[in-house]
């Protein structure tokens, strides 16, 4: 029996956690805020973004498995932890990393800042000057907002909202008698505050410096407790910060109407368990106590931490005049055959498709012509319907105002499908659907128990006698905002085969279809787990008949166990597989017998990584299929999501030699991963590579003709 036969691929001892390998990925993005080669302001930025991250992680992971704790649910995940003991784990994790990022931003960020001009500031630090300043803000700004909340018989413990950074302030009145309150710190202002700048004088070098001063909001809050409680003697105030379970369970199957439904569930989702409090370490017991006994807690969910409670806010350093300490802006480019002139008829954009299917690298490539091809649709006579899926456009959605024109001032008929249930965006998509309900949009809210993440938009045009469809798929968001920092792959054609499949697919997010297959493209949970697994097994027959054998993956998650294994046996049969896998992943590369034919690479950088790319060398016949998806089961069993193929023999050569390729030899912001689920940074090798660099001279060179 052969070394690969005696392997049992069900064993445990192959994957890795889902949920420690998220926790390891933002140690990856936390090493981006320590690493000095980024500009200091990103370095903060990257610090806001790992506390972000992190807030995401306990609401929506750590909230579900302590539902199933609770539940007393006992089912192993596939390394064979039980909900329980993944929990453990995750505290001894996260307490590590949360306290590793107050330390780095205590001994190395501040101090930096401070070097540079820009001082984060205790209340105690503060000079008379700069106390004035922020004791009027206080009274003329903060106080007005402050609602101090009295705990005693009379008065119950008040909810504590999820995401709050409050005070719990414990006071004495004249009569001697200790009494506790809760302050809440109101997160409609900015948390850092802004103290006046101030000129240094002339520098040696000729130049004026202009410093930046800020002071924690909650500790000129603390400062001013006097004028809240008045007649009391203030004997202590500590903050704590509150995260809630947010991974809410939505009874779709039994909902009459699915809006209302979700918007339900966001009242509800304010009210969920407590899964994280945050403390400083000099809080006295007495004051935890109460918080505990409260917020029903137990203390393996509090994280005592020395330093600031809430990063989050360091981004708000971002919008500060130091462009010197930022990365240097760009102009993405536009496509030669896309710079349409003003002037130009409504058509010229669809002239442009029609002559040659178009592919656009974000954010490299400028997003703005995909917002160009819907306004030209909403404009010209001869379209006759936009149909579109919207995930997450964000609150300034410049495609959504197009859509709402098109409907109210161009008469076309406009189709879409609002995703409600995209996670913490639910809020601004059901504001949209409402919108374009009012415009006379026809507007569907996707599948009871499926989202909708598929990004994809149909415009439907007469030319002639003949009608032509034209189509707009992708890899990211329709939205505007975050395709200026996530880098994404978007396509336009109209291709006549993936013109069926997209009014096919339509049909099928807003009628009643039973639709089994499609022509090109790949649709989740229709045909594409199905197809993806007999590609990857014909990889495999590729390579047993001596036609050498290559899979290259992009993708920002990989935790389906089935493709794991598919992969496994590939690299088994000689298979060289490269993935290219941002966040999760839970297969293990490297292991003697399983997968030494297994590469693994993490990039990180200025921008978010987030294009899913699928490469099969096929014998040669090479195939490369972009989309929506990820290998994780929730994409492909319980979304719908879009893979397509891209045939151009051009287009196949820049994202296999170019893109793909550029990440496979970047050796300076990539990491690889061990077989023990641990990264190692590439080692910087001749010549230097840094891909994302390399994709912005790319643009500049495009830029510059």
């Amino acid at each position: 029996m052969s070394e690969a036969e005696k392997i049992d691929l069900n064993s445990p001892e192959y994957y890795l956690n889902r949920e420690l390998s998220l926790l390891s990925f933002q140690w990856r993005v936390l090493e981006e805020a320590q690493d000095e080669r980024n500009p200091l302001l990103e370095r903060a930025k990257f610090l806001a973004i790992v506390e972000s991250n992190l807030s995401e992680f306990f609401m929506v992971r750590v909230g579900g498995l302590s539902m199933q704790r609770d539940a007393g649910v006992v089912d192993l995940s596939p390394d064979g932890r039980t909900p329980a003991e993944q929990l453990v784990e995750i505290r001894k994790e996260a307490q590590r990393l949360l306290q590793e990022m107050r330390n780095y931003w205590k001994s190395v960020l501040l101090p930096e800042l401070s070097k540079a001009g820009i001082y984060i500031l205790d209340y105690n630090e503060l000079n008379a000057r700069q106390k004035e300043i922020a004791d009027e803000y206080f009274h003329e700004v903060i106080f007005p907002v402050l609602t101090p909340l009295a705990v005693d018989p009379g008065h119950p413990f008040p909810h504590i909202s999820n995401l709050s950074l409050n005070l719990a302030v414990s006071i004495r009145d004249p009569q001697g008698h200790t009494h506790f309150a809760r302050l809440k710190v109101p997160p409609a202002l900015q948390q850092l505050l802004p103290l006046k700048r101030s000129s240094g004088g002339v520098r040696k070098d000729g130049t004026v410096p202009h410093d930046h001063y800020f002071v924690w909001i909650e500790q000129v809050i603390t400062a001013n407790l006097k004028w809240l409680f008045p007649g009391m003697e203030i004997l202590e105030a500590h903050p704590f910060h509150v995260t809630r379970n947010a991974d809410m369970a939505i009874q779709e199957l039994e909902a009459l109407d699915l809006l209302e439904t979700i918007e339900q569930g966001l009242r509800r989702r304010r009210f969920g368990d407590v899964v994280r409090v945050m403390v400083n370490e000099d809080m006295p017991a007495s004051i935890k106590n109460v918080l505990l006994e409260n917020l029903k807690v137990d203390r393996n969910e509090v994280y005592s931490l020395r330093g600031p409670l809430d990063l989050t806010c360091l981004m708000q350093l971002t919008k500060i005049d130091r462009y010197d300490l930022r990365d240097h802006p760009f102009t993405p480019a536009i496509p030669s055959c896309l710079k349409i002139h003003p002037d130009s008829e409504d058509g010229a954009i669809f002239s442009a498709i029609s002559q040659e299917n178009i592919l656009l690298h974000h954010p490299y490539d400028s997003f703005t012509p995909v917002v160009e091809f819907l306004k030209s649709a909403a404009r010209d006579p001869d379209v006759l319907a936009i149909k579109q899926t919207l995930y997450r456009v964000g609150t300034n959605a410049p495609v959504v105002e197009t859509l709402l024109q098109a409907s109210r001032d161009y008469g076309k008929q406009v189709a879409v499908l609002v995703e409600l249930k995209a996670r913490f965006d639910e809020e601004s998509n059901i504001g949209w659907a409402r919108r374009l309900e009012q415009e006379g949009a026809h507007v569907t809210y996707g599948f009871p128990g499926l989202k909708t993440h598929a990004k994809i938009a149909l415009v439907v045009r007469r030319e002639g006698e003949r009608i032509r469809r034209y189509i707009h798929l992708a890899t990211g968001n329709y939205n505007y905002a975050t395709a200026q920092v996530y880098e994404d792959l978007g396509w336009f054609t109209c291709d006549e085969e993936i013109g069926a499949d997209a009014t096919d697919l339509f049909n099928y997010l807003t009628g009643y279809s039973a639709i089994q297959d499609f022509r090109k493209l790949l649709v989740a949970p229709i045909n594409l787990r199905q197809r993806f697994e007999e590609m990857i097994r014909r990889e495999i027959r590729h390579q047993q008949e001596g036609r050498q054998g290559h899979l290259i993956f992009k993708m920002n998650s990989l935790a389906d166990i089935s493709i794991i294994q598919l992969l496994y046996q590939a690299s088994q049969a000689g298979v060289k597989v490269d993935l290219i896998v941002r966040g999760v992943c839970m297969l293990r590369p490297g292991v003697k017998g399983l997968s030494e034919n297994i590469r693994v690479i993490s990039v990180l950088g200025r921008f978010l990584e987030h294009s899913r790319v699928y490469y099969f060398h096929n014998g040669g016949q090479e195939q490369v299929f972009l989309g929506s998806a990820d290998l994780m089961p929730r994409n492909i069993n319980q979304r719908v999501e879009v893979l397509f193929s891209i045939e151009d023999q051009r287009m196949i050569r820049q994202l296999r030699d170019d893109i793909l390729e550029a990440y496979l030899r970047d050796n300076t912001r990539a990491r690889c991963m061990k077989s023990d689920g641990s990264y190692e940074r590439m080692q910087p090798g001749e010549p230097l590579l840094n891909a994302q660099e390399w994709f912005l001279a790319q643009a500049r060179r495009s830029m510059e003709g």
